[in-house]
């Protein structure tokens, strides 16, 4: 693990010079979560994973933090690795950071895999997701991890897999509770800024979602995909948001495939 100068923690995996992947976690995780992942990818990338700010090991995030704040942690460890251009892999709150990264800095990224991350939500979802997050500044991470299991996990690998559920319960109540609300906001309400942007998003795009990823789901996938000149979509059958560590077959096979195609690897 290394730690850059704004207290971001990181770890570089692969071969030095072959193509940069850096992959972005979601909320209340941390770099961790990549570990059925970078098995795919490490043998002919130069991947990194990181941990956000407020989570994992870096340094907590400015009061109220934005969208546009993890951005920018992105751009400043792309700045201090060296790293000119990158295909940026963005999971859940991670595929919104790697959207406006793109919308911003277009010229850094070769391409963008995104990864059961929200698209403009109905009312109702909406709703929902701002309960939890006032659930979250009341009674701190733990009162909304064993709903979010329910959500990620299909119901028969939960019960065939207590050990990797304690693995990711631990990991969002290890959160602050202090810090974490303002990052769930940033979930709840960065969205709109990302959907629609003028100009269009103009790169080559795998977005993927488990058709029982149920704040995640098919049709936000589409309507991402859609908005994005050179975008695909890809649904998972029977799977949910975590499709990544339940299958990760299911994830790694079409994202291996993508990377290879768009980035030479």
């Amino acid at each position: 693990m290394a730690r850059l100068g704004d207290g971001t923690a990181m770890q570089r995996h692969g071969p030095r010079g072959a193509p940069t992947v850096i992959l972005i976690h979601g909320l209340g995780l941390n770099r961790e979560v990549w570990q059925w992942t970078l098995p795919a990818l490490s043998d002919g990338y130069d991947v990194i994973t990181y941990d956000l700010l407020g989570h994992g090991q870096s340094s907590a995030p400015p009061p109220a933090p934005t969208l546009s704040d993890f951005s920018a942690q992105l751009l400043r460890l792309m700045d201090e690795m060296g790293i000119d251009r990158a295909a940026i892999v963005g999971f859940s709150l991670g595929g919104m950071i790697a959207r406006r990264l793109a919308m911003d800095h277009r010229d850094r990224c070769t391409a963008l895999a995104i990864l059961h991350s929200p698209h403009r939500r109905s009312a109702e979802a909406q709703a929902a997701i701002e309960a939890r997050v006032a659930q979250a500044e009341g009674q701190g991470p733990g009162a909304t991890v064993e709903a979010a299991l329910v959500r990620w996990f299909t119901d028969d690998f939960r019960a065939a897999n207590p050990d990797m559920m304690d693995l990711v319960r631990g990991w969002v109540t290890a959160n602050d509770p202090n810090v974490y609300p303002s990052i769930y906001n940033v979930l709840a309400t960065g969205v709109d800024e990302i959907t629609d942007p003028a100009p269009r998003l103009d790169i080559p795009a795998l977005v993927i979602t488990g058709d029982e990823d149920d704040g995640n789901g098919p049709e936000m996938t589409r309507a991402t995909a859609a908005g994005i000149d050179g975008g695909e979509a890809l649904i998972l059958p029977g799977l949910r948001h975590m499709a990544l560590a339940e299958d990760p077959a299911s994830t790694n096979e079409p994202l291996r495939a993508f990377l290879d195609r768009v980035s030479g690897g």
